[in-house]
């Protein structure tokens, strides 16, 4: 994990859907997931191991409910699930979530929530702060797009221009290595301008899983829907 990154566990019953959740964390700058658990048992091992900054959790989970984890824990959460029950919302921000995410939702979707997540812990980050930065803070959690204003200034730039048309030409599908050979930049550089367009949904990403190893993010044409 690099300095100042911070630090996402995903709880989700489903391991697809669960490492889908978490390559799109982890494309996005400032970020870093630090484990993946599909049940309740396992994401209280990995809490009592690590220090995290957010979980995003589920609410079904096959040995008891995700609100429950939030309800334990003592950092950050956001609820990404299907349940759209009233009392379920309710239970979930009263144990503390702060935010609710129903499945399905966009690539975007969540990009711009952690976007905004990201901008809360900032302005959250000094010792004191003002009524209008309360506000904000409070403003930028319930952001959902990411806007020009969420993407780096140096994001928009040729480069960006030519990631994008080296995916869209593409007869299938392309990792961040392939597009960085392809137009000549590093890996690091192409990963930072895909994740900028999968968070503009310009882009989609998707996992491919090999027999072994985890899943390689993959970027095509087209925003997610």
């Amino acid at each position: 994990m690099g300095a100042g990154e911070l630090n996402v566990l995903v709880v989700d019953d489903d391991f697809r859907v669960a490492n889908l959740h978490a390559g799109i964390v982890s494309a996005l700058p400032g970020f870093t997931v630090g484990t993946v658990a599909n049940t309740l048992a396992a994401a209280r091992a990995a809490i009592a191991a690590t220090a995290f900054d957010l979980a995003l959790v589920d609410v079904y989970l096959p040995d008891g409910s995700g609100v429950d984890l939030v309800r334990e824990i003592r950092f950050d959460a956001m609820m990404l699930t299907a349940a759209i029950e009233s009392e379920t919302v309710r239970a979930a921000l009263s144990a503390g979530a702060l935010g609710y995410l129903v499945k399905p939702f966009d690539h975007a979707a969540l990009a711009a929530r952690l976007a905004g997540y990201a901008r809360y812990r900032r302005i959250l980050s000094a010792p004191e702060i003002a009524s209008a930065d309360v506000d904000a803070a409070l403003l930028a959690l319930r952001q959902t797009t990411t806007g020009a204003a969420a993407q780096p200034a140096a994001l928009a730039s040729p480069t960006k221009d030519l990631v994008l048309q080296a995916v869209r030409r593409a007869d299938a599908p392309m990792s961040a290595a392939q597009v960085a050979l392809a137009i000549g930049i590093s890996r690091a550089t192409a990963q930072r301008y895909l994740a900028a367009l999968v968070g503009a949904g310009g882009l989609r990403m998707q996992l491919r899983y090999g027999s072994t190893g985890r899943p390689e993010q993959e970027y095509s044409a087209g925003p997610t829907r």
